[in-house]
């Protein structure tokens, strides 16, 4: 790749014909293995925020914009403020959740799916319905708030 041979002139510049002793070049061509080397940073580099661990949650601030919207109809779950979870506008009990949740995420092209609760709604509750949703196949949660909440900035 890098190694080469180099004739071995010592009859002081002419050349003369017939076999001659060559050498083995001494130089390295090291071009091939920073060309490696960068390609290999840029691969750790994309894929090392990638292996965080946790349920990956989009929080969206009270004082920002919504989210884009999508082609599909989109898809929410609400906790009301009795602990009842609530697929769309239909009740489900909290055992069958992951199951219909793979179910639908079998026939859609998208993983967000949006999570409504009250504000009294145990914090325990909201992270066991956020765990039931990743293991159902959507990794892309946004949480729904009503805007012109409290914002924690000085000038709010």
């Amino acid at each position: 790749m890098g190694a080469g041979v180099v004739q071995k002139t010592g009859d002081g510049g002419r050349r003369r014909r017939g076999r001659g002793r060559s050498r083995p070049m001494a130089e390295i061509n090291v071009t091939p293995f920073v060309d490696v080397m960068l390609v290999l940073l840029i691969i750790f580099m994309v894929a090392a925020p990638l292996m965080t661990v946790g349920v990956p949650v989009e929080l969206p601030k009270t004082a920002a914009s919504a989210l884009p919207t999508e082609q599909e109809e989109p898809l929410t779950v609400t906790i009301t403020p009795e602990g009842t979870v609530m697929l769309q506008t239909t009740e489900i009990a909290t055992e069958q959740l992951v199951t219909r949740l793979r179910a639908i995420a079998a026939e859609r092209e998208s993983t967000r799916i949006f999570l409504r609760a009250d504000g009294n709604v145990p914090y325990a509750l909201v992270m066991q319905v956020m765990g039931a949703l990743n293991r159902g196949g959507f990794s892309n949660i946004g949480l729904v708030t009503d805007t012109g909440g409290p914002t924690l900035d000085e000038d709010g």
